[in-house]
């Protein structure tokens, strides 16, 4: 720790993206480095001053890890650039500010660079924190970003009705685990698909889905489905694409929703795969539609007055797969494209 003029400046350990990313990313496409930050925001700025506490791996940041106009991630955030810092959602602790709203020991949630301290000029990006009676990490997850995703994916996307049939693919995962609570909240029948027997066991037994299976030991996802719904879907949460979505199509109810809110088996290659099934929209009438989160932040007050209550009451339960250490970063994003997580992927980069 060192002062310039009178201001302190400190050590920043920070994730560096070392080069675009060909493929799934791997370890080495990242290092950690760590540079230095004053603790104090510049005169005449709006920005903040953050210790982050929490980072949250999505598999969104993969879009960004490549040249924008990418085929397959389209274009909706910009990339990263090169040997800088990456960045993404997380919680942090206001150390100085020049915002209006947001003064020195504030907790907020929003993004935030992978390192230890982070100048945030892009405050609008920031949401205050004001409710510390659940776990801060919750913020990273069913209290930040993708419990947004599958609030306004749920909810706003897909109109779902009392004993509506739902199925959800990568339903162990940050959102869809949220997305099935939220269904049997309702009411409705609940299936979901993950990657290993764990995920399985953990969707059944701990979140209270109705059902659920292993989509690598399924040879025939059609008939997989047609086993689990033998009256069709009427609601299915989208975060996988390829041959799941191709499968879940055949299977739809008449007016039947399909939320699409990522496609996962897609992000890793240079053409995505074909989808044959698409005339069933037409034959079964259904609502097909893609969303951005950030699109419905306007409802995060609703949102919270929502999930909030679940929380403090136990009705929603929330998995977590916790990474201590900035430098545990670069393998705990990687290993969300491989299924390694169980749970919402949050790293720890401090403790309050």
């Amino acid at each position: 720790m060192a002062s310039v003029k009178g201001e302190e400046v400190v050590s920043n350990k920070q994730v560096i993206l070392r080069d675009y990313v060909t493929g799934y990313p791997k370890e080495s496409d990242m290092y950690v480095t760590t540079g230095s930050i004053k603790l104090k925001v510049p005169e005449g700025s709006n920005a903040v001053l953050v210790k982050n506490l929490y980072l949250s791996c999505d598999p969104y940041l993969l879009g960004r890890m490549r040249p924008t106009g990418n085929s397959v991630t389209g274009t909706y955030i910009s990339s990263f650039t090169p040997v800088s810092p990456i960045s993404g959602h997380g919680m942090a602790k206001v150390l100085d500010s020049a915002h209006p709203n947001l003064k020195k020991g504030d907790l907020v949630w929003g993004v935030t660079g992978w390192e230890e301290y982070s100048l945030i000029t892009a405050t609008e990006s920031l949401f205050k924190i004001h409710d510390t009676d659940v776990p801060l990490s919750y913020y990273t997850g069913i209290l930040g970003m993708p419990g947004m995703t599958a609030y306004a994916g749920f909810y706003e996307v897909c109109s779902p009705k009392k004993g509506e049939y739902v199925f959800i693919s990568a339903a162990s995962g940050a959102v869809g685990q949220l997305v099935g609570q939220f269904a049997k909240l309702l009411g409705c029948f609940v299936v979901g698909s993950a990657g290993s027997k764990e995920k399985v066991n953990l969707l059944k037994n701990k979140i209270g889905f109705d059902d659920a299976f292993n989509y690598k030991e399924e040879s025939d996802l059609d008939a997989a489905l047609k086993r689990y719904f033998p009256e069709g879907i009427d609601i299915y949460f989208e975060n996988v694409g390829g041959k799941t979505l191709d499968a879940v199509l055949l299977n739809m109810r008449i007016h039947g929703r399909i939320a699409v809110c990522g496609m996962i088996s897609q992000y890793n290659l240079d053409q995505p795969e074909g989808v044959k099934n698409l005339m069933h929209l037409i034959f079964k009438r259904i609502h097909m539609q893609g969303f951005v989160t950030s699109d419905y932040y306007h409802l995060y007050p609703k949102f919270l007055d929502t999930v909030l209550p679940y929380i403090r009451e136990g009705k929603i339960v929330y998995v977590e797969d916790i990474a201590e250490g900035l430098e545990s970063g670069p393998a705990a994003l990687v290993g969300l494209f491989s299924g390694r997580n169980v749970g919402k992927q949050v790293v720890v980069v401090a403790h309050e």
